[in-house]
């Protein structure tokens, strides 16, 4: 125990080495005074986290108390209104007001783009996350199913190169066109003074040329930009691809994910101290700039680093400078989970006390570095999972907290609130007000928010099937309400409004189709699931003018009434062949998303639907799919055997499609002793009594057990 440090308190040697040895060197922050003000930390926020806690399930609590007595028959937004405000669920809105956040970059202030969210457990993962800046439009079009057909052959596919080609000039006509001529027909762009010339043509609009690589009677580089995203154009008529262009464009790069979550939370798998470790230690490699990740690749070892910046030469001659990396946000964990990496009076703390201090202890190194990551020397935390004001009062306070242990400037340490719990929406306004000095981001999380709306609603009645939930009257005023609180509150051109994943993770034609709904909706930024998607869906944010659209949408008020609409279904009309579907369906992506991640430590995975098409799963998507069937279960919509029966048929199915993984540990041959199999269960049977109907406690103790039964190395 260091000096000044509480005897109430102790951290594991593990983590005190860690911060010893690899975090504090380079700091300007002495050993001794840190321990104790982490100490004092615990001490002082471990109780107001537990009392958050209780009240949550004392809230819950009077709601099921009352709607027992409803009989599936949802009460009027008016009658919920006023029994939630009479338990002190719902509050009084603040007075007008503007957030006075100050020092945000402008990748969360000014740029409307794609966000990544990516789990910092896996360093590659972490690094491809930081370097999708930039990617190759070519490639992702190439690839994917963005356009009609696919490449055909182990080599080049001529042929879908050329169909890559034409869309691309369609597209640079369609934004960034010519005077008086097509791109498709360009045979040589030069820069003459200070203009972009294509075949004696410049751009409609001049001002989107941004600069160039090379010389400038044959540049080898065009920097366009549009609504502040960039764009590049490769020339090089050497190359295979150059050389069926006609001006020698070898590939296109787009500017994509402007920002990206290190996650520590819903995509990974962190249960024990050298978990976490990892967690934190690839944060640190990243907030230094030193994280290096080594992988094997067709019978090579290769490296992935962090990206370095673009040089070019802007139009009046001088050098621009364009960051080569996404801004990287960390996600915290949130209130629920303990961890063993500290302890107040032999018992565990809560994660997210210790993931706020450490996160920003390790951010340090880029505050008073070389401000890699965030040239305004501010540190993004994004909390998940608040409940209220109150909770969103209490972050603060903790945030506070940790400045002053690490030595930043107040207000360094800035909040991503996101709005994912169902008391949260109804007080989105206080809780941005509990925070408005320093939040930088609110965004909305349908998977979650859906699961606890249903756990919300678990005694009112039996919720609509999982197909008919993204038309229910509280999702879409959810979703409307939270960039209208947004706008009310300033955050346009100072903080980012944003929208949930795209989960189909090989339907980028369907993405492109669809996602360009979150621009429109005024949202400067959505999460997408890879590098590739980012890539495209960049093409969005061209097309779409988001902060015009805000000003669209400034005076817009939807109404509480629809959030406070419960989505309780008839099932009187639900045919045995649909709930039979149903049922299937939610266990099938139960079992193949847990028995990864007990097994494996996967906490995050692309699983072939019933059907086969490739869904990201995670703790979101398994606390609805879960939080369904406890819904029916208890109100008798469907029975225990048949469940039982499904976990059968469905663990044979889950067994077939992951058979070519070697490391796979099947579940058919024995579901009485598989891990997997008994938390699918507790999932499932323990669902409506689940704090919140969250998947974490079930989760966290099957990995242990797990881990426990193959101890590693």
């Amino acid at each position: 125990m260091s000096q000044g440090q509480s005897p109430d308190v102790t951290f594991d040697p593990a983590l005190t080495a860690f911060i010893d040895q690899e975090v504090l060197p380079g700091l300007r922050v002495e050993g001794e005074v840190f321990w104790a003000a982490f100490s004092r930390i615990v001490a002082r926020f471990s109780p107001m986290n537990a009392q958050l806690l209780a009240k949550r399930d004392w809230l819950q609590h009077l709601i099921d108390a009352r709607n027992k007595g409803f009989a599936f028959q949802a009460p009027s937004p008016a009658e919920e209104a006023e029994f939630l405000r009479r338990i002190g669920y719902l509050v009084d809105e603040p007075p007008p007001f503007t957030i006075g956040t100050t020092n945000v970059d402008p990748e969360i202030a000014a740029l409307a783009a794609p966000q990544l969210v990516v789990p910092v457990d896996n360093a590659r993962y972490a690094l491809n996350a930081a370097n999708a800046r930039w990617g190759s439009l070519y490639d992702a079009l190439y690839g994917s199913n963005a356009l009609p057909g696919q490449a055909r052959g182990p080599g080049f596919d001529l042929a879908r190169g050329d169909q890559v080609i034409a869309w691309c000039r369609a597209f640079l006509d369609e934004v960034f066109p010519l005077d008086g001529a097509s791109h498709k027909d360009v045979s040589a762009y030069q820069v003459v003074g200070e203009r972009l010339v294509a075949d004696g043509h410049g751009l409609c609009d001049p001002a989107q040329f941004a600069g160039w690589s090379g010389e400038p009677e044959a540049p080898t580089e065009i920097l366009l930009r549009n609504n502040g995203l960039h764009l590049i154009l490769h020339v090089d008529g050497d190359s295979p691809i150059g050389r069926r262009d006609r001006a020698g464009v070898s590939d296109i790069i787009l500017e994509s994910a402007g920002s990206a979550i290190m996650d520590f939370e819903d995509s990974v798998a962190a249960v024990d101290v050298g978990d976490k470790i990892g967690v934190y230690r690839n944060w640190l490699g990243l907030m230094k700039g030193d994280l290096v990740a080594s992988f094997q690749k067709d019978g090579r070892t290769r490296q992935r680093r962090l990206a370095r910046d673009r040089r070019f030469t802007a139009p009046d001659g001088g050098d621009l400078v364009l960051k080569g990396r996404s801004l990287m946000l960390a996600r915290n964990v949130g209130l629920l989970m303990s961890t063993p990496l500290a302890r107040l009076n032999g018992q565990e703390v809560p994660e997210g006390v210790v993931d706020c201090v450490v996160t920003a202890l390790i951010a340090a190194h880029d505050v008073w570095g070389e401000r890699r990551n965030s040239a305004q020397g501010s540190v993004y935390i994004v909390k998940p999972k608040l409940h209220g004001p109150e909770e969103a009062a209490f972050t603060n306070a903790l945030f506070e907290a940790a400045e002053q242990a690490v030595g930043l400037e107040p207000k360094t340490l800035k909040i991503g609130v996101m709005d994912e719990e169902r008391r949260t929406s109804v007080n989105l306004r206080a809780v941005i007000a509990e925070v408005q000095d320093r939040v930088a981001f609110i965004n909305t999380g349908f998977l979650d928010r859906t699961g606890d709306e249903i756990h919300t609603a678990m005694r009112l009645g039996p919720v609509l099937a999982k197909p008919d939930m993204k038309a229910a009257a509280w999702l879409q005023a959810y979703e409307a309400r939270n960039v209208e609180a947004g706008l009310a509150c300033g955050f346009s051109g100072r903080a980012q409004i944003g929208k949930g994943m795209w989960a189909m993770t090989d339907d980028m034609a369907g993405m492109l189709v669809q996602k360009i709904a979150h621009p429109q909706a005024g949202a400067t930024t959505a999460w997408v699931p890879s590098p590739t998607a980012a890539t495209l869906h960049a093409l969005h944010y061209h097309r779409i003018d988001v902060f015009a659209r805000q000003a669209e949408l400034a005076s817009r008020r939807t109404p509480i009434d629809g959030l406070l609409t419960a989505p309780i279904a008839d099932p009187t009309g639900w045919s045995p062949s649909f709930l039979a579907r149903e049922i299937d369906s939610n266990v099938q992506g139960i079992l193949g998303y847990v028995v990864r991640w007990v097994d494996l430590g996967v906490g995050c995975s692309k699983v072939p639907d019933l059907d086969g098409v490739g869904l990201m799963e995670d703790r979101a998507t398994c606390r609805i799919s879960s939080q369904i069937l406890a819904n029916w279960l208890a109100h008798g919509v469907i029975t225990a055997d048949a469940i039982e029966a499904s976990i059968l048929r469905m663990a044979e199915v889950v067994d077939d499609q992951n058979a070519l993984d070697p490391a796979y540990r099947p579940m058919a041959l024995d579901l009485a002793a598989h891990r997997a199999v008994a938390a699918a269960r507790a999932l499932i049977f323990q669902g409506a009594e689940a704090a919140n109907g969250y998947t974490e406690p079930a989760l966290h103790a099957a990995r242990l057990g797990s881990k426990a039964d193959r101890p590693q190395g």
